[in-house]
């Protein structure tokens, strides 16, 4: 039997599970952000959302820091700023949500963040309008504001490259899901921007040797390298002797398989598996199941797809969710 476990007011712009602590996170455009806390397991109320003012514009993101380092949110606002929000015991012992700390940036706006790393070691990936990344660390795992600026580049192969004019629309970041503490730092990271060398999805990795971030492959064929790209993901591997990650362009999904084991120039093999289309317009966003089997994607054409591959490896659409009104 179906319930209703959460309703959102008018005006939600974004959201964001918790999946340790079952609890959804909002943002409006009136710059409210929202918690809704599950109920007890017996009880059939719905989720008890409470509300509390960050911004007088709009959120445009929000996302939990890993539970292990406590109750926090990241927003993303409107006039480009990045602000990280904690929980924490007021006065008459009552939670509340207070500022921990802004990462401030005067010459370009955010347009995406991640949080990656390990449970020993938290990184922040944060995407700029001028197709830099910067990659954040925290220093004190037991504060949230003891955060260093670990490295900053932009998103192309060739690290002598320099685009100071970039103008970018959107950016997306998907760090590699963490399996064990010896597993390389990844992520994946694309751009919708207006210089073609920014835009193709690269993965990169940190060097430990050198202490530097190094671009590992390139997920994009060549004639297809200065598509902007719209989304990431990176699904979580099982024992796959490979790795999946999704990236949506304008041409559609592409489905594509990366190497696990660099060549003599430290570049990992990528093959591109599969291009899946069905959205009417831009896919805006993409999730992977836990066992990184199933994909789902949605978009400007407001229906979620559901998408899988057979016992061949041939990648189908698995079902099709639309709006009820």
């Amino acid at each position: 039997m179906e319930k209703t476990v959460a309703t959102l007011e008018k005006g939600t712009v974004c959201s964001a599970w918790n999946y340790s602590a079952q609890r959804l996170a909002t943002g409006s455009i009136n710059g409210l952000l929202t918690i809704f806390d599950s109920p007890d397991p017996a009880s059939s109320s719905p989720f008890s959302p409470s509300s509390f003012q960050v911004h007088e514009g709009s959120i445009v993101k929000v996302a939990w820091v890993p539970p292990e380092y406590g109750d926090a949110i990241a927003c993303i606002l409107d006039d480009g700023t990045l602000s990280l929000w904690e929980e924490v015991t007021g006065e008459g012992q009552s939670l509340q949500w207070k500022i921990c700390t802004k990462f401030q940036n005067k010459s370009a706006r955010v347009l995406d963040i991640q949080f990656g790393g390990s449970s020993t070691c938290l990184k922040l990936v944060v995407a700029y309008s001028d197709g830099y990344a910067k990659v954040y660390e925290l220093q004190n795992p037991l504060e949230l504001n003891t955060w260093q600026l670990q490295a900053e580049f932009q998103n192309v192969i060739d690290s002598v490259s320099k685009f100071a004019k970039a103008s970018c629309l959107s950016a997306s970041i998907s760090w590699i899901p963490q399996i064990g503490e010896s597993q390389q730092l990844s992520f994946v990271l694309g751009f919708n921007s207006d210089i073609p060398q920014l835009n193709s999805s690269k993965v990169w990795e940190f060097d430990q040797l050198h202490q530097r971030w190094l671009t590992v492959a390139e997920l994009a064929l060549p004639e297809n390298t200065g598509d902007p790209v719209h989304a990431v993901a990176w699904a979580p591997n099982i024992c796959r002797p490979y790795e999946i990650i999704s990236v949506a362009t304008q041409m559609g999904i592409a489905i594509w398989h990366i190497g696990l084991h660099p060549d003599v120039n430290g570049h990992l093999s990528v093959e591109k598996i599969a291009l899946l289309s069905g959205h009417q317009g831009e896919v805006w966003q993409m999730e992977w199941d836990m066992s990184g089997m199933t994909l789902a994607s949605t978009g400007s054409d407001g229906v979620v797809r559901l998408w899988q591959s057979n016992l061949n490896g041939v990648w189908h659409e698995q079902a099709v969710l639309e709006p009820t009104s």
